[in-house]
């Protein structure tokens, strides 16, 4: 999102000069002056031109600075959000580990007790 709104902004710039220059081409080729009066108007639409372009031009770079500064932040926290998961899921890991060690150890002591269990309910029952 955040390029989609550079674009926009440097097609403004783009646009700005573009129609500077179309109307200004447009204005000259139409008007019947003498030349020293058409290189006045050259003149005063260039500096014109020019000031619009590096107001357009100062609007992007403050417009680029702050979607890079977002980026940043968003960068920053997306980090920290990623570090919290991993500690999180690496405690559960190591919870998970413990307590699959504890059913192993369960189950070895289980069976071995089981042997002895099994022989004691192998003799005849009483009637």
């Amino acid at each position: 999102m955040a390029s989609s709104k550079g674009k926009i902004a440097l097609g403004a710039v783009i646009g700005t000069a573009a129609g500077a220059v179309a109307g200004f081409v447009t204005g000259v080729l139409t008007a019947p002056k003498s030349g020293k009066e058409t290189r006045s108007d050259i003149k005063k639409t260039t500096d014109k031109t020019v000031k619009d372009v590096s107001k357009k031009a100062g609007q992007v770079r403050d417009k680029a600075e702050e979607v890079i500064e977002d980026t940043v932040d968003n960068a920053k926290e997306l980090r920290t959000k990623a570090e919290k998961v991993v500690k999180d899921v690496s405690l559960k890991a190591e919870e998970v580990k413990e307590r699959a060690e504890g059913a192993i150890e369960g189950a070895r002591k289980g069976a071995e007790k089981k042997p002895a269990a099994a022989s004691k309910s192998k003799t005849p029952a009483k009637k």
